[in-house]
């Protein structure tokens, strides 16, 4: 039987003879299993995120699929709901509703909403325009109204010319020109507007309230509406502008104009109207 000369013995020199086997590599055994480790690895990982990436309606199938249902579970077991197509659980006793949008307003009512708290004193329906530059006579229906300052009782609005004052009454003139039709908002039916009795309207340009002839714009229409809101005065009101909303009327050297209206105002008198029995 030949000699096992694999190994020597540790007292056994290296010139005995002896030589290591190069047959096969150290460690191959354990190369191999590393190596077997990492591809699992590897396919592991691969299949792993190829289920993440499944659309939501796939892996909902796959959930439902493996949810047991009342009738298969047996008594004490819990049993959850399958999650929506969606992913989200609608919570109980309430109910998702789809927020229809309205029916779209006009462009001329939409762009000025009417302040909270506002009322429109004795409106009634809109005059129809007339043409460019030519009068017309009042409207046929609107109460008849003069306007008093708060901090100023004995002075009223008063036309003249083209440009709206603040002046006492004086003669039968000067109180007709001090009384207007006060309608319906040419550009918003909720506010209103004031017609002179020669057929004009009050509008504000460049910020200074004017006596004009509708030009059948709708940038006059809107000069032309002003929205009652509260003023804070017994008995008055605060006219804002339907296009251009943070600003109201107010008299100012005893003349009428637009100015910013808000929480750091001063002279909010200056700010507050009285709608009361014409003069004229």
């Amino acid at each position: 039987m030949p000699e096992d000369k694999s190994r020597p013995s540790q007292e056994q020199p290296w010139e005995n003879g002896w030589a290591p086997d190069t047959s096969r590599a150290p460690g191959t055994r354990r190369l191999w299993l590393a190596g077997g480790l990492a591809v699992a690895t590897v396919l592991a990982c691969v299949t792993a995120i190829a289920l993440n990436d499944r659309p939501v309606e796939q892996k909902s199938e796959a959930g439902r699929q493996q949810t047991l249902s009342d009738d298969e579970t047996a008594g004490g077991l819990i049993s959850f709901a399958s999650p929506s197509a969606s992913g989200s659980l609608t919570p109980t006793g309430k109910k998702h509703t789809s927020a229809s949008p309205s029916a779209s307003a006009s462009p001329e009512a939409s762009s000025s909403p009417r302040p909270q708290g506002s009322s429109s004193p004795g409106v009634s329906a809109a005059p129809s325009a007339h043409a460019p530059g030519k009068p017309s006579g009042p409207p046929a229906s609107g109460d008849e109204r003069s306007v008093q300052a708060v901090n100023y009782p004995g002075r009223y609005w008063h036309v003249s010319g083209s440009l709206v004052k603040l002046d006492a009454p004086r003669g039968s003139e000067s109180r007709e020109d001090s009384t207007f039709h006060v309608v319906s908002g040419l550009s918003d039916s909720s506010c209103i507007s004031f017609a002179t009795h020669d057929g004009r309207y009050l509008r504000h340009r460049n910020f200074v309230l004017r006596a004009e002839y509708n030009d059948g714009s709708s940038l006059f229409r809107q000069d032309a509406t002003f929205c009652p809101g509260y003023s804070g005065e017994p008995g008055a009101v605060l006219l804002q502008s339907v296009n251009y909303p943070n600003y109201a009327l107010r008299h100012k050297d005893f003349g009428l104009r637009l100015d910013p209206w808000g929480y750091n105002t001063t002279n909010r008198a200056d700010f507050s109207f009285r709608l009361v029995s014409p003069l004229g």
